[in-house]
């Protein structure tokens, strides 16, 4: 990224457009520079943040539930029958 313009066009003596392996091998270097910045989670921190996805999985399945219940009741009222199930 640092050898590109904001254009998109090369700087400096680069200026031809690069080959196949040469794009492949920038694109796997910047990769693994992206790679080597990630930061791996403790292990506390990694149980909280599981925690608080399946909390909140948990809560929009609830909803979603909810509402279909209230909308299955609401049709069974509108066109009939009484409800969900019946």
């Amino acid at each position: 990224m640092s050898e590109t313009a904001v254009n998109g066009r090369q700087s400096g003596s680069a200026s031809k457009r690069r080959g196949l392996f040469a794009r492949i091998t920038l694109f796997l270097r910047q990769v693994w520079d992206e790679l080597r910045k990630v930061v791996t989670p403790t292990r506390e921190e990694l149980l909280r943040m599981t925690g608080i996805v399946l909390a909140f999985v948990a809560f929009m399945i609830l909803l979603v539930m909810g509402l279909d219940w209230l909308f299955g009741l609401a049709a069974g009222f509108t066109f009939g029958g009484g409800g969900p199930g019946a």
